[in-house]
């Protein structure tokens, strides 16, 4: 019987992800919170994952981004739910505090009710980046899925682990990141 995880549409990524991480000595962190784990736990399925993996946070409150993540009260007074700007600090610092090569970073509202009236605080919305030695890449996306969490919470995973499979692949074609 197949195993039920990490989820199907996660497991291609995972391969060339951590093949391209272990074949170049990098090394990753993640900071994730509507995907609740399943990022790094996804990660950490695969054997071999202490060559590449330096830790994880699952910064779902605000106040763990105070605690653990670099946030001060300034920005969570300043909070106006996921973005570009939320997940690039939040990749910059816990790239820092855990010393790896890369961080990649999810924010999102996964559903199924909308946290606000702006449109990234509606279910299915998704801020991505992807912070390394020369600077962050970030994506903002929808995942189509009418606001269903548990596909949300996957599908965030997934469109993070493509971001920064495209920034692996670029590195090694020379872009800086």
């Amino acid at each position: 019987m197949a195993s039920a995880f990490p989820p199907s549409s996660i497991r291609p990524l995972l391969k060339e992800v951590t093949s391209l991480l272990t074949s170049r000595n990098e090394t990753i962190s993640v900071a994730e919170t509507a995907a609740g784990g399943i990022i790094s736990a996804s990660l950490l399925s695969v054997p071999g994952a202490s060559k590449f993996y330096r830790g994880g946070l699952t910064l779902y409150t605000l106040e763990s981004r105070i605690q653990f993540a670099g946030w001060t009260e300034e920005n969570k007074k300043n909070y106006n739910g996921p973005n570009a700007d939320v997940v690039s600090v939040l990749a910059k610092n816990v790239r820092e505090r855990l010393g790896s090569t890369y961080c990649l970073c999810e924010s999102g509202t996964a559903g199924p009710g909308a946290s606000g009236a702006m449109p990234n605080r509606k279910p299915d919305f998704v801020a991505l980046a992807v912070a390394g030695e020369d600077g962050v890449v970030t994506e903002e996306t929808t995942t189509g899925t009418n606001g269903d969490r548990e596909k949300n919470m996957v599908e965030f995973a997934r469109l993070g682990l493509e971001l920064l499979k495209r920034v692996l692949v670029e590195k090694a074609e020379g872009a800086k990141i």
